[in-house]
């Protein structure tokens, strides 16, 4: 491996999507909801779902998951609305993370919009450990 290269973590979808939803709480995330769309849709299988109270903290919501993601070898496929902090939105394959800024969140009205999808309640889901030191190589 190269110098200062990172190794990429081996998590499955769920433990993706449980590390995004635990960073997000992190910085305080509201109202933080987990979505099994795996059966709903092709192009993912979990859904992050969570808000901020302002625009700034939407941002910082979503550099700090990607800053963590990152660390683990992990980056995301695409990401959208980091500068305007209303609604952004990080693609990691299997698991999408919108992130709203709140009174965003209600107008948009995800959770009604896939209503069909199966939620995962983190309580009691173990979360994957990202250990910085050993993680960097």
């Amino acid at each position: 491996m190269k110098k200062g290269a990172v190794k990429e973590l081996q998590l499955s979808a769920l433990q993706k999507a449980v590390l995004c939803a635990r960073e997000a709480e992190e910085r305080k995330a509201l109202n933080i909801v987990l979505l099994d769309v795996s059966q709903l849709t092709s192009f993912a299988d979990y859904f992050v779902i969570c808000s901020g109270k302002s625009s700034r903290q939407v941002q910082g919501i979503a550099d700090h998951l990607e800053g963590c993601l990152r660390e683990a070898g992990i980056r995301p496929l695409g990401m959208e609305g980091l500068k305007e902090g209303q609604w952004v939105l990080l693609d990691y394959g299997e698991v999408i993370v919108h992130i709203f800024y709140d009174p965003v969140r209600g107008f948009y009205d995800l959770e009604s919009l896939w209503a069909d999808a199966r939620t995962v309640h983190l309580e009691g889901q173990d979360m994957p450990q990202l250990d910085r030191d050993v993680v960097k190589q």
